[in-house]
């Protein structure tokens, strides 16, 4: 019974030292992979749109998600290590530029074929984009 005591009384102190989740590192870089994630699949689905049937809504929606996934990343990458940190900016940076770019360019055509094709290659430029900056960042 003291044996038990005595360790108990050890392990406490111990247990509240080192906490009972991750590092902040770890947690910050869990939030940046799902909001790496949740960009991709809002890539994807942007990409799956039709240009018969894409709904200015979808496409709303759909860049909208981007840009809170992109406020988590922002939102945790001070938590993250200097090397995970600055992948993480060079990346978000990349991207969102793109995100900027995109969102300032869809609509302003005066067809509805030009608005097809300006679509259609505005969203394949947003996968493009996806893949050379949040797609390196290795979440495994």
């Amino acid at each position: 019974m003291r044996a038990t005591l005595l360790t108990a009384f050890l392990l406490v102190p111990l247990l509240a030292v080192t906490g009972c989740g991750g590092s902040q590192d770890d947690d910050a870089m869990a939030a940046v992979c799902s909001a790496r994630d949740g960009i991709a699949k809002q890539v994807d689905d942007l990409q799956s749109l039709t240009l018969t049937s894409a709904t200015s809504s979808q496409v709303t929606e759909g860049m909208q998600a981007i840009r809170d996934d992109l406020t988590t990343i922002r939102d945790n990458r001070e938590e993250l290590s200097d090397d995970r940190r600055e992948e993480v900016q060079t990346a978000n940076d990349a991207f969102a530029g793109q995100v900027r770019e995109l969102a300032g360019t869809i609509g302003r055509t005066v067809s509805i074929e030009d608005a097809k094709e300006q679509l259609k290659g505005s969203l394949q430029q947003l996968a493009t984009s996806y893949r050379s900056t949040f797609g390196q960042i290795d979440c495994s």
